[in-house]
C-alpha cells in the first residue's frame, strides 16, 4: 500500500481568526488513540469549542471534538477528552511564558494530517476587542465590493 503524503484538511476554526488577532503559529503533533484516528480519517471533527494550555511543563488540548469512531466497540475515545500535544521544550516554555504575561490565550487553528500523520495548527493569540470585529468585518465587506465592481467592470469591457 502506497504511503500517504501531503495534506489533508479535517478541521479548521474559522471563529479563532474572527476573535483574536494571530500573533504566533506552531504545529504540533497529538497523542491519539486508534479509534480516534479512524474518526479522523472519516473527516469528522470540530476545533470550535477547543483551546490549548500548558500544565505541568506539557501542552494540552482540550474540548476539541473528535466524535466516536462509529464501527468502534467498547474501545471507543471520550469524544472530548483532553489530548497530549507534541511540541518542543523551546516552544511550550515560550508559549507557557506569554501566556502568563496576560491577554493572550493559546488556541487551535487546523486539524490536519500531514503525510499520513495527525497534526494540529495552534497559535498563540490576543482577543479582539468589539470593535476590532466589526473593524475586520468592514475590511472584508469592502474588499468583496471592490472585487465585485472590478469584476463586472472587466465584464462590461469585454
Amino acid at each position: 500500500m502506497p504511503k500517504e503524503t501531503g495534506e489533508k484538511l479535517i478541521a479548521s476554526n474559522k471563529k479563532a481568526r474572527h476573535d483574536y488577532h494571530i500573533l504566533d503559529t506552531y504545529e504540533a503533533g497529538m497523542v491519539l488513540t486508534g479509534s480516534e484516528v479512524k474518526s479522523l480519517r472519516m473527516g469528522r471533527a470540530s476545533l470550535v469549542d477547543g483551546y490549548v494550555f500548558i500544565e505541568h511543563g506539557e501542552a494540552w488540548l482540550d474540548a476539541a471534538y473528535i466524535p466516536e469512531y462509529l464501527n468502534g466497540s467498547w474501545t471507543n475515545h471520550a469524544p472530548r477528552r483532553k489530548r497530549k500535544l507534541l511540541l518542543h521544550r523551546q516552544q511550550i516554555d515560550k508559549l507557557w511564558q506569554k501566556t502568563r504575561e496576560g491577554g493572550m490565550t493559546i488556541v487551535p487553528l487546523r486539524l490536519y494530517f500531514l503525510d499520513g500523520r495527525a497534526k494540529v495548527e495552534i497559535a498563540l493569540a490576543k482577543g479582539k476587542k468589539e470593535y476590532d470585529k466589526r473593524q475586520t468585518l468592514r475590511e472584508k465587506q469592502d474588499k468583496r465590493e471592490a472585487e465585485r465592481a472590478m469584476r463586472t467592470r472587466n465584464r462590461m469591457g469585454e
